[in-house]
């Protein structure tokens, strides 16, 4: 299990997630990517990290537009797993 973050961990942590904000017990991203086939490409890169990570997001796949929730459901809300998770999704996308 892994420790839930504080309030003030979570605030600081976001402060350098680009496009991240706290709803509830999760953390959000929408993201806007070029075309559907880009939205796909970031969507099977960040399936692969996750899986290695065995910590996996939920997606919502609108057209171009990919919504991320990251949450460790197992611990009750937001660990260092889902920050790091988060920046990893930061550098697929600006990657793209």
């Amino acid at each position: 299990m892994a420790d839930l973050l504080s309030d003030q961990e979570i605030s600081d942590a976001l402060e350098n997630l680009s496009g991240w904000r706290r709803e509830g017990d999760a953390l959000e991203r929408t993201a806007e990517l070029a075309d559907f086939p880009t939205a796909i490409a970031a969507v099977n890169r960040i399936a692969e990290i996750a899986e290695s990570l065995d910590h996996h997001p939920d997606i919502d796949i609108r057209w171009r537009t990919l919504t991320f929730r990251l949450s460790t459901h197992s611990d009750g809300g937001i660990t260092a797993k889902d920050t790091s998770l988060a920046g990893q999704i930061d550098e697929t996308i600006s990657s793209l």
